[in-house]
Parts: C-alpha cells; structure tokens; sequence
C-alpha cells in the first residue's frame, strides 16, 4: 500500500514536471513570436526614418559611388543648408506650429463638447446624427471638397455678410479662416473620430458623478466644465496628439485653402521646383534626379523632425491615455 502511494505520488510529480515543461514551452514560444513582430513592425516603421537620415548627410558625390548604399563616404550638412534655405525653414516652421496650434485647441474643444451631448444628452433624432457623424469618418474627403471650396470662396453665412458688404460674398481662401471655422464646428480633419473618442470616454464615467453635481445644483454647462472634462485628461491628450500631428502632416486641405502661406505641407512641395533653379557651388541643379530626390528627402526629414522630438517628450502620457479612452470599447 505504501509503494502504491509512493509510485502515485512520483507519477503525480512527474505530470506536474511535463505539463509545467510543456507550458514554459509555450511561453517562450509566444515570445519568440511576439519579439519578431516587435521588430518587424519597427523595421517597417524606422527604415524610412534611417534611410531619409542616411540620405541627407550624403554628399552629391556619394550619390554615384556604386560603394556607397548606407553609410557615406564624405559627410556633409550643406543638404540641410540648401533644404532649410530653400523652404524658409525657421518662418515655415513658426507658421506651421501656430496653425497647428489653433486647430488643435479649437477642435478639441468643439468635439469634446459634441461627444458629452452625445454620451449624455438624449434628444430626438440624436442616434440619427451620431450617424453622421460616423458617415464622416467613411467618407473620403475628396467627395465634399467641391461644396466646401465653393462655400468658402463664396461665404455668405447663410446670407448675413452681403448685408454688411454691399451684397457682396467673402472669400476665404487663402487665409486661416476655413481651419477656424471648421475647428469650431467641429468639422475639421478627422473630426469625426474625435468626437467618436470623446464620446466613448465620456459613456464609461459613471452616471452618479454627474447626479451628485446636479443634485448640489450644478448645471449642465458646469458639470461638464468642472466635473466632465478635468476627468476626461487621457481623451483630451490622446486628441489633441492626433490633431496636432494629423494637422502638421496634412497636404490635402491646406494645399486647397492656403495657396502663398508658407506651411510645411506647401514648401514641401514646391521644394523640387525651387531646388532646380538653385544656383549650387556656382552650378545650377538643373534636372538632376538623384539629387532633387536627396534635398527633398532632407526636407521631409526637417519638416517631421519637430513632431519626433514632441513625441520623445509626451509618448508616455500618449500611450497612457491611449489605454485609458475608449478607442477600442
């Protein structure tokens, strides 16, 4: 009986041994599979950082060396010279960050308060224009770009200005008025989204918080003030990170709007342009491919410098909010 006992007792071990064996092989497995997509997705995300920085501390020389792929072999910072002497950089820059900047508050303020109407305040026909605003994250831009151009090269608002001007319309183009007004209204880039985020975060707060703020005789507009939004930091942050970048990177609206200002969407693309009637080292660029291809890659690198170095400042409390909102709920 005690050697029955003791044998049950070794085989019980042993299984414990093999499946505790078995498990840590699936660990490691499952780990092994997760650092190679780790890497790969940053491959994929870093390479074309790595090969525009390789590309702009080339010298023209390098471009035709059949040695040189990565590393150069005469490095040169005259590609950032010509680059940021060439788009204007230090004005472009200011001028891009203070429009980003506008759009970036006035939008977040704008869909924060569309998102509390529609997490909170039912009314009729509410679902129906939250479908809307769902519709606007589906609909490419392309298919309304003509009736906003046309309203803005024409405004009116509704017809109040010809009052004011002798019957005539406003335009707006070329100005920063069409990105202040569709921040306002909360019809900016990627606005639907945003009022997409802020209306999900705003749902998970418990319905008690604002049942006490009422019943100490708060009204909306102050629960929604001093209650909703200082709870509502991660949906803000991770919003305004959005905007920011969204708005600095965009090309299709402000290439539309703005047509002189210098932003750098606009002098990234006229750069190629500029760069051929460039005088170089006392030799004109002329056509040549490969090195218009360079400078214009210095530019690139010049122009998402600034959100690189923002996003070493803040991705800690980006990916904090990021957890925190209710993007996938």
């Amino acid at each position: 009986m005690l050697l029955n006992r003791w044998f049950t007792a070794e085989s019980r071990k042993q299984r414990l041994a093999r499946f505790l064996s078995l498990e840590s092989w699936k660990r490691g497995i499952w780990s092994i599979v997760r650092l190679v997509l780790i890497a790969g997705l940053s491959f994929i995300i870093l390479y074309p950082i790595l090969q525009k920085i390789a590309t702009a501390i080339k010298d023209k020389a390098d471009l035709y060396s059949p040695i040189v792929v990565w590393v150069p072999e005469n490095y040169t910072l005259s590609n950032f010279r010509y680059a940021m002497q060439i788009m204007d950089y230090w004005e472009t820059l200011l001028n891009t960050f203070s429009l980003s900047a506008t759009t970036t508050i006035l939008t977040a303020a704008s869909c924060a308060l569309a998102g509390y109407a529609f997490a909170r305040l039912k009314f009729k026909g509410s679902g129906l224009l939250f479908a809307g605003v769902v519709l606007t994250i589906l609909v490419p831009p392309t298919t309304i770009l003509i009736p906003i151009y046309m309203n803005l090269k024409d405004f009116t608002l509704m017809g109040l200005i010809p009052l004011f001007t002798g019957g005539k319309p406003v335009n707006l183009l070329n100005s920063y008025w069409p990105f202040i007004l569709t921040s306002i209204t909360a019809n900016s880039l990627k606005a639907g989204l945003y009022i997409f985020i802020f209306r999900q975060f705003f749902r998970g707060i418990p319905k008690e918080v604002e049942e006490a703020a009422y019943i100490d005789g708060a009204s909306v507009g102050t629960t929604f003030l001093r209650i909703m939004l200082p709870n509502a930091m991660p949906a803000i942050i991770t919003v305004t990170l959005f905007s920011f970048v969204w708005q600095w990177n965009d090309s299709f609206f402000t290439t539309t709007y703005l047509t002189s200002s210098k932003v750098m969407s606009l002098m990234l693309t006229s750069l190629p342009y500029n760069l051929r009637i460039m005088v170089v080292d006392g030799v004109e660029v002329g056509d040549d491919p490969f090195y218009l291809s360079m400078v214009q890659d210095t530019g690139i690198l010049l122009a998402i410098l600034p959100l690189i170095i923002i996003y070493l400042f803040v991705q800690r409390y980006f990916v904090e909010s990021i957890e925190r909102t209710g993007i996938v709920g």
